[in-house]
């Protein structure tokens, strides 16, 4: 039997009309958006399917991934009921998909939870200019001491995700990471390039959002893990109630060490399977470590080739 992580991306992988495939041809799915929608008094039907702005709203865009993912997940697994996790891992909100699929907590939970994550995010950077920054061809050693060097001259800006070589994440307000542009290509830099967020997610700026999440975690988490999940913050494995909200509440102030967390388990696992839109995650790995093999499941079609390669 292969050793197989199942893995989640994060919020920036949406897209009008996810999972519509799911939804069309499955009661299971139908029925996962009608209680999710019921819970959090979202029309997810509407939202993912229709075009519209909310979808790009932090408070809409958390749960509405999540439950894609989530539909995806369900459905390989009521359809290769016998294939188990080795470990699950997620990049940043990916975590909590994480965290769903193995097993800690229900999925409607799940989507409440990250739909008052992505509020309390959005309430914590409501009153300032908050940005996120993408750098390209930058190593994390230049990166963290430029960002090291502008916060002892009072500017706010920290590493955000560490996602592959050269692709580093940065947040904080949005005028000190607009006055670090050509700093950063100065330091070598191919391209600085300004995200379209209001929110600057893993850094000191969402400091307020960490104990209402902690508190709303202790009534919905369980210590049911079908399998340890990795840790952004940490790339190490926890399966525990405890450990969960402790670094879940990190995470939203500290960096998500993606990249890092691909090669810790590089050599544990024979191949990833990534669940939901698009296949984000799966390029990353691919520039991450090449001997990983990562599958796909966004829609019937992947969800078919899948199954096809390591079910039967």
């Amino acid at each position: 039997m292969k050793k197989i992580a199942m893995i989640f991306s994060g919020q920036g992988s949406q897209t009008i009309g996810m999972g519509k495939d799911f939804y069309e041809s499955s009661e299971v799915a139908r029925d996962m958006f009608a209680k999710a929608s019921e819970r959090v008094g979202i029309d997810f039907k509407k939202l993912i399917f229709e075009e519209n702005d909310k979808l790009a709203q932090t408070a809409y865009t958390q749960p509405a991934i999540l439950l894609v993912q989530m539909v995806a997940y369900k459905l390989f697994k009521d359809t290769c009921p016998n294939i188990k996790a080795e470990l699950f891992l997620g990049h940043s909100l990916g975590e909590f998909s994480a965290l769903c699929a193995s097993g800690a907590i229900d999925y409607v939970d799940a989507v409440e939870l990250v739909h008052k994550r992505g509020t309390f995010m959005q309430e914590a950077c409501d009153c300032i200019e908050a940005g996120m920054m993408v750098l390209v061809g930058l190593d994390d050693e230049s990166v963290e001491r430029v960002c090291t060097d502008a916060r002892s001259a009072g500017k706010k800006v920290w590493p955000a995700n560490y996602n592959q070589d050269g692709q580093l994440v940065v947040a904080g307000m949005k005028s000190d990471l607009v006055s670090l542009e050509q700093t950063f290509k100065d330091a070598g830099a191919k391209r600085a390039l300004l995200l379209n967020m209001s929110v600057a997610s893993h850094c000191e700026l969402l400091t307020s959002a960490q104990q209402p999440l902690a508190d709303l975690m202790s009534s919905m988490v369980n210590d049911s893990f079908e399998a340890p999940i990795v840790s952004n913050v940490t790339t190490n494995r926890y399966n525990t109630k405890d450990e969960a909200i402790l670094l879940l509440k990190d995470q939203l102030v500290k960096p998500v060490k993606y990249k890092q967390s691909i090669l810790a388990i590089a050599n544990d696992v024979d191949l990833a399977i990534e669940f939901g839109n698009g296949a984000i995650l799966k390029g990353l790995n691919r520039r991450i470590n090449k001997e990983l093999k990562t599958l796909n499941i966004s829609d019937n079609e992947s969800l078919a080739k899948v199954v096809e390669e390591i079910c039967n």
